[in-house]
């Protein structure tokens, strides 16, 4: 049936999931603080290698600045790390389990922890990092997974992006601790922040060890009853409800179909999956992983982890402003308060339009800070007015793309792969993060490209891309459970996703029904045609 056709008599596409309750809802945005170590760790090295101390332990007495060769391997050993972390995770989530893969992230993190904040060289704070990366990338990959298959389709979207929140507030929370011990002369300006990280991994890993598994991750392995007594509990109704049951065969009854469609098979060929269908069709596995994969790359091109991991430095070259520590703390807290918008305009508005409109505001906002640096870069007045304008910069950021790329990824997979796509994904933002971290301290650093300011250039034309990108290419997912998202994919296409309307379950027959009768025909096919050869 045609997207955005009426619903036929007798389609029940509205009873597929409980109604949400409190007590489900709470369970849900838990598992969003997995988000506040991410943002922690991905916000606290900025001030550290700003701090007089830090630069002293590593450089030797005397020493001003860190080189842009340390400054660059510092910042993106971490990303190496969770690059690979996060494909590991893929593997890891389908076999152990989406939580358990998360609480082991939690355990790795905290090794690469301890590494850091014993740290006195360049050589052992490198080598934390790049362990801590791996627990940041096993749960960079698998909260995002996990959020998006436990929480109900009306609040989906809000839940996913308080995991953006979360790694605001993560952010912030660097951003104060860095402040509070940037003028101590001693290693606890340095340690403190690196070694509080600790505290967020042991409260995510504790609190999901009392949560639930993902009923889905039990359906991919045919445990049913597990799968039933895991969704009673996450949609806080009994075992015999008449939801539980509906919400489970729609469950079910998507996972036959998209395994008999695309058959998975041994290790290699399950990841070979994620690369199957063609190229020109939106509903493909390739196009999905594609859009995974691209969307997540587009983030990172947006120049948001300029600003969190060099803002420090960046505020320090330009040479007019007496607090540089105080303005990341200022850009950070607009990302803080700017987030929670997103939670009702992620299903008010929806992701397609968010993403689209975010972009162009980027675009308008650096052009503007890039047009002040060339222009005017030494006036005070206008360095004034270039940090407003990288405020409502990083304002559009977090309403937009910031939550709206997890919230997208953690919904366009269909069940056998979505452990993979998701990893593969997230391993994109991370691949992406680590080449920005490596490239930037050369383009901007007055010892190298000293671009200063005039690096909004780029970032403004690489949003110009994502505008592009998100009217071409991304689909409208609110409001829809997974399962009606798989389908929508295959009925529409992105510029016409947002007219699209359930019409019928795949627990109704109709997917399966079509499923049995194309394998009968090819089989069909197959038999004619050894027939004729004999």
């Amino acid at each position: 049936m045609p997207g955005g056709a009426a619903p036929p008599a007798g389609a029940d596409t509205l009873r597929v999931e409980a109604p949400v309750t409190m007590k489900a809802y709470l369970m849900c945005v838990f598992a969003a603080f997995g988000g506040i170590f991410f943002g922690y760790d991905s916000g606290y090295i900025a001030g550290v290698m700003g701090m007089d101390f830090f630069i002293k332990t590593i450089e030797g007495p005397g020493a001003l600045f860190l080189p842009a060769w340390k400054k660059s391997l510092i910042t993106s050993i971490l990303s190496a790390g969770t690059f690979f972390g996060s494909l590991a995770a893929g593997d890891l989530a389908d076999w152990i389990g989406r939580k358990f893969t998360v609480i082991l992230g939690c355990a790795v993190f905290i090794v690469g922890v301890i590494l850091q904040t014993a740290s006195q060289s360049l050589g052992l704070i490198v080598a934390g990092r790049l362990v801590a990366g791996f627990g940041v990338g096993f749960v960079s990959a698998i909260i995002i997974l996990y959020m998006s298959e436990i929480a109900p389709r009306k609040v989906r979207g809000a839940i996913v992006s308080g995991y953006q929140f979360c790694i605001c507030i993560g952010l912030l929370l660097a951003s104060c601790v860095n402040y509070g011990t940037q003028d101590r002369d001693d290693s606890g300006s340095y340690r403190i922040p690196i070694g509080l990280q600790m505290a967020w991994a042991l409260i995510l890993a504790g609190g999901l060890a009392l949560l639930p598994e993902s009923p889905r991750f039990f359906v991919r392995k045919g445990e049913l009853e597990k799968a039933r007594v895991t969704l009673a509990r996450l949609r806080d109704q009994p075992l015999d409800s008449e939801y539980i049951r509906d919400e489970l065969a729609e469950i079910i009854a998507n996972h036959e179909y998209e395994t008999s469609v695309a058959p998975v098979g041994g290790y290699w060929s399950s990841w070979m999956v994620c690369f199957q269908g063609s190229l020109f069709k939106s509903s493909s596995n390739l196009r999905r992983t594609i859009l995974g994969t691209s969307l997540q790359m587009m983030q990172q091109w947006t120049g948001c982890n300029f600003v969190f991991y060099f803002g420090t430095t960046f505020f320090q070259q330009l040479g007019t402003i007496s607090n540089p520590f105080l303005i990341s703390l200022i850009t950070t807290l607009v990302n803080v308060c700017s987030t929670p918008i997103s939670f009702w305009s992620m299903e008010r508005v929806g992701r397609r339009p968010l993403l689209i409109w975010g972009a162009l505001g980027m675009v308008i906002c650096q052009y503007i800070v890039a047009i002040i640096g060339t222009v005017k870069p030494d006036d005070d007045n206008c360095v004034k007015a270039m940090i407003a304008f990288i405020c409502i910069y990083i304002f559009f950021f977090a309403t937009t793309w910031g939550p709206g790329a997890w919230v997208v990824i953690g919904e366009v997979f269909p069940l056998p792969m979505r452990a993979k796509g998701v990893a593969l994904s997230t391993a994109s933002n991370w691949l992406w993060n680590c080449i920005i971290a490596v490239i930037t301290p050369y383009m901007v650093d007055s010892d190298k490209g000293n671009l200063g300011p005039k690096v909004f250039w780029i970032w403004g034309s690489l949003c110009c891309c994502c505008f592009l990108y998100a009217f071409l290419l991304v689909p409208e997912t609110k409001g829809l459970t997974l399962e009606q998202v798989d389908q929508m994919l295959n009925e529409t296409t992105p510029r016409t996703s947002a007219r699209w309307v359930p019409h019928s379950t795949y627990a109704g027959g109709e997917k399966i029904e079509k499923s049995v009768q194309h394998h009968e025909e090819k089989a069909a096919s197959s038999g004619s045609d050894a027939e004729s050869q004999v």
